[in-house]
This record gives structure tokens, sequence and C-alpha cells, in this order.
């Protein structure tokens, strides 16, 4: 007897889902339950067994119960000789309409092993099979093979497959296209939106075909873009032959926007080689209760993200000047994070499931996205290697080696991998460069590394306007709600921190006069550089006066444009990198800052 997950019902209207597992006892006389913690590819501890209620177990069907212990928050025990057959029963609480998350509603059921199907411990990779038994004008979507109709049946060949494969059920909106002979479905759920899916269509065969280029061959049979329609924040999460998004209903207008969606696209699509099949050796079969560390999220995630970046130019979905663009304001974004000079990025790695995904007050002064950071220093690292191999190797020499080496054939990536694999990719000695910009922690200096392509990478000047001059500067965060202005969070390096403004203050006046949430930016711009300032403030209850003096803000826009005096080899750099011509500079009246 294998081990089957049944989904028997759901309440929409208390999002409820009762499932049952049929299987045999274990052979020990004791067979446990355990919830995962975690789903594969989001580092983060989730407490998804406090939604678990009433789970009981008893001897095949109508048969007598047996007592259930619960030994540990997500681990449940039953005693039973070995190879009896067991019922196991419980419900699960659903409105989580997360990328990992598990949501019940009445149009809609969207199921993530992790959340809502135990692992037989010790039975790991034991064959599993899926029934769904669903209202009648509901489909059942996953990439698993069906096996059964009435009702709808999967086989995973293990339940780290199940574990890694969503299911959607209801009647959503399917667009299927074939690029390369490939099947892809894009499934839109929990309409309307403001999407032209002729249009997503199109861009996505665009993105596919572009992909799967860059790395030259495609392991799959087919894939699914699930896609969750809501007014809450972009998200995704990557699977082995599938994705789940979760996007704002209304980001498919206007283009940049929609560009945004793209990109999540490409970004979640890409990891189908680098997550999913290239991996570092300690997530190939990853502990399911614990965190799990590795320094190598930085390659598998940063620099997903700069792939991902490239993807859309390669496959004519951007032009050159906007991916320039893009990438500019995230070098701006980098230079608003002090935790850059804190922080490696192989620490911030290892320290993701207390840091990236747990954000607080301090988080930007001691630590670094490394996602943000890890695309960054990608683009640097394949401007290095274009430049020192005049061309004949790229940051794509690297992603088809290691696709070679580990994706194709199994292996898990060694933690202190790094350096050689690039090594044995481009033929280039670049330890210096990773001790530097990897596991180092001082400043990227980007006007070198953009000028290997014939670029510069600078501050834009700001605008000259005699009714808007430069506003004075705190290095604050604050939050405007009901009236209050409060102090979110305070930067390392500002005047805000050499005063010793705090998280939690509320700014209640400058210099004397009355500031609310309405009139607070306001004030700011009428505040010049080097001008001394009085903030008054409630700090826990208790007014007081804090000095200081405004700083200079930091540039509103960078920018990365070619240089007048490009090399040949600069020139080539560019070309190569962009999948486009070179571009000379544009006369400055073409070329506005701001």
């Amino acid at each position: 007897m294998g081990i089957v997950y049944h989904v028997l019902s759901h309440q929409a209207e208390t999002h409820r889902v009762s499932f049952r597992i049929d299987l045999a006892a274990s052979d020990t006389g004791v067979t446990e339950l355990v919830l995962p913690t975690w789903a594969p590819g989001s580092y983060e501890i989730r407490e998804s067994a406090r939604e678990v209620r009433e789970l009981h177990a008893r001897t095949g069907a109508h048969g007598a119960s047996l007592p259930v212990e619960r030994v540990a928050k997500n681990r449940w025990r039953v005693a039973a000789p070995a190879g009896t057959s067991l019922e196991v029963g419980y419900e699960v609480y659903g409105h989580d309409l997360l990328d990992d998350g598990l949501e019940a509603d009445a149009q809609h059921l969207y199921l993530n092993a992790a959340r809502c199907f135990p692992c037989v411990e010790g039975r790991r990779e034991e064959p599993v099979e899926l029934v769904l038994h669903l209202p009648p004008a509901w489909r059942a979507y996953a990439e698993l093979p069906q096996v059964g109709e009435h009702p709808v049946r999967f086989r995973a060949t293990d339940y780290d497959e199940l574990l890694d494969t969503p299911i959607d059920c209801g009647s959503p909106l399917l667009i299927e296209f074939r690029p390369r002979g490939i099947r892809h479905r894009l499934l839109l759920c929990g309409g309307p939106g403001n999407f032209d899916a002729h249009r997503i269509e199109q861009d996505l065969s665009q993105l596919v075909e572009a992909t799967i280029a860059y790395i030259g061959e495609s392991p799959l049979q087919s894939y699914t873009f699930f896609t969750h329609l809501s007014d809450g924040r972009r998200s995704g999460l990557e699977h082995r032959a599938s994705t789940s998004l979760i996007v704002n209903r209304l980001m498919f207008q206007p283009r940049d926007s929609y560009e945004e969606f793209l990109l999540l696209c490409a970004h979640e699509y890409f990891h189908l080689y680098n997550v999913k099949r290239i991996q570092p050796a300690v997530l190939q079969k990853p502990p399911l209760d614990r965190e799990c560390y590795t320094r190598l999220l930085w390659l598998m995630e940063g620099s997903t993200d700069y792939v991902g970046w490239m993807l859309l130019r390669h496959a004519g979905l951007e032009p050159p000047a906007r991916t320039r663009e893009k990438l500019a304001a995230r070098v701006r974004t980098y230079h608003l994070v002090p935790g850059r000079l804190v922080k490696s990025l192989e620490e911030a790695s290892l320290t993701s499931w207390i840091d990236l995904y747990h954000p607080y007050e301090e988080s930007r002064n001691q630590s670094v996205s490394y996602y943000l950071k890890g695309g960054l220093v990608s683009w640097c690292l394949d401007l290095e290697i274009l430049s020192r191999t005049e061309t004949r190797s790229s940051f794509q020499s690297v992603m088809r080696h290691l696709w070679t080496e580990y994706g194709k054939t199994g292996r898990g990536i060694p933690e202190e991998a790094a350096p050689a694999i690039f090594e044995r990719a481009t033929g280039l000695d670049l330890r210096e460069l990773f001790d530097r910009l990897v596991r180092g922690t001082e400043e990227v200096d980007f006007t070198r590394f953009a000028r290997l392509a014939g670029l510069t990478c600078e501050p834009a000047p700001r605008p000259e306007a005699v009714d808007k001059p430069l506003p004075g500067y705190l290095g604050v965060e604050v939050a405007l709600e009901r009236g209050e202005v409060r102090v979110r969070e305070v930067l390392d390096g500002t005047p805000a921190r050499r005063a010793g403004i705090t998280p939690g203050d509320e700014l209640v006046a400058i210099d004397g006069m009355r500031v609310t949430a309405a009139t607070f930016h306001e004030r700011m711009t009428r505040i010049p550089p080097g001008t001394a300032t009085e903030l008054t403030l409630f700090r826990r209850g208790a007014i007081q006066s804090v000095a200081l003096t405004a700083g200079t803000p930091p540039p509103e826009k960078y920018r990365i444009e070619p240089v007048a005096e490009a090399t040949p080899l600069e020139r080539k750099v560019y070309e190569a990198w962009m999948k486009a011509p070179w571009e000379p500079p544009r006369p400055a009246t073409e070329n506005p800052t701001g």
C-alpha cells in the first residue's frame, strides 16, 4: 500500500480544508507525521502547524480509533503494528494567498504541500499519490502525472516532488503556448485584472525562447506559471516545473508596471535551471523541520536576478536604454543601504533566515539584500569576464558551465567552490574579486566596471529649477499616518543618527513650528543643506528637543550612459553584453537629466 493524500472537501465560509492520508503503519510500530516548517526556495520558518486541527487516526475505513500524540509543534505520533492500514484525518485553515500559501475560498483552492501534507517520517523517498475531490465544474492543475480523472488523481515519485509541486483548483483563465515545442501554461486566478492575454502569451513565449537560448537546452516537458491576482505585494516562488506568482491585478498596465511582471516571470523561470537543478549541495535534500544554511544564495538568487534583467533585453522586450536605466536605479538603491559596508554577500546569504525575510528598524544599517547586491556583483563579474577574455567568455559561460557540471549531472555545488567554478568556465583567476565583492564588505566601484563596457555609472545632475531648491536631509524613513510623523528607520552616517534620533520617535515640530503628516515633506524642502535645525519630538511619551545640521540628500537618480571616447574593446564588450550595437552618447539636448 502506498501513501495517498486525499483532499476531501473545503468550506469557503471558514476557509477550512479537510484532508485524509491513507498509508500502512511504519515497520517500527510508530508512525510519525511531520509538517515542514519551510518551503524550499523560501528561506523562512513558517508555523503552518498552528493551522492544523483535529488530527485523528484509525485502522482503515470505519476501523478502530487510534491514540494520536502530538510530540512537537509540527509532529504527530501514531502507535500501530507494522503494516496496519491507517487513515489519518485532519483539517487545515487556508486563508493565506502567498506564493507558498494555502488558500481556500468559493472560487479557488490553492495547495502547497509544506502547508498541508505532512511527511511520513523515514519514508520521504516512497512514491505518493494525491486524490482531489472537487466541485464538478472545477479543474485541477499541477505539474505531476495525472493518473485518474473522477476524482482527479496525481502521482509523485516521492514526497519531495509533491513538496515542489503546487496544485491549483478552480476555473482559472488558461493560456497555453509552445515555445520550442514545449507546453507552457499560464493560469490567471482571481480575476478581474487589466491584463491583455494575447500580449502576455506573446511576451512570455519570447522570454522562454531567450531563456532556453541562454543555457542552450531545456530539461522540461511542460511548465506552468501559476499567477494569482490580488491587491497585495508582488512575490514569486520557484519550482522544478512551475512557479507560483502573486501579482497586483492592475500591474499589467502601464508599461513600467508590466515590465515588473515580466521581470518576475524571467526570474522565476530561470530558477528552473539555477536553484532547482543547479543547487548548493546542502539544499539537495534539506531538512524540512529546521533551517538549512548556505553561503551561496547570492549566486542562486542574486545571479538569477541579474540574468532575469538581461533576459528581457535578450528577448527584445525592452530597449538597451531601458535596461541601463533600470540597472542604474538598482545602483542608487544599493547606495541607500549602509549595511552594504557591514555584511558580506556570503554572510547575508547565510543569515537569510533571520535577516532578509524578517526586516526591522535596523536592517538597512547592518545588512544588504543578496538579491540586490548579488545581482549587481554578477553584473560586475560579467563585464570583468567579457573584458579580460575579449568577449570569448561571459557570465553566460559560467551559467552554462554550472548547468553542464552540476545541473545536468545532479551534483551539488560545494560551499567554497564558486571561484574555482568561475575559473573553469572562463579561464580567469577571479579569487581577488571574490574576496572583495563576495566575501568582503568594501565599496563596489561600479564606475570602474561600467567603464569596461564604455559606460559611465554616476549620479545624474539634479534638474536646475529656481522654484525647487535642494531640500535638507535628515537620514530617516518616516511613517505618515493619522496625521503623525513617526520615525521608522534612522540610517547610519546621517544627521539624524548623529543627533540621536531614534526609531519610534514622533516628530511634532521643526524649528518651533508644528509639523504633521501633511506638511512634513514640504517643510523639509525649506531647510537647505547645512542649516542648523531644532526638532521637537515625543519619545515614549516624553517631549524632547534635538539639534542637528541638515545634510545633503543622496542623488535622486543614477545614470549609466555611453562615453564619448570608448575604446574598440569597450565597444565590443558593450555589444556582447547588451546584445545590441554600440550606441554613441546622445547630444545633451537629447539626454535630459533629472
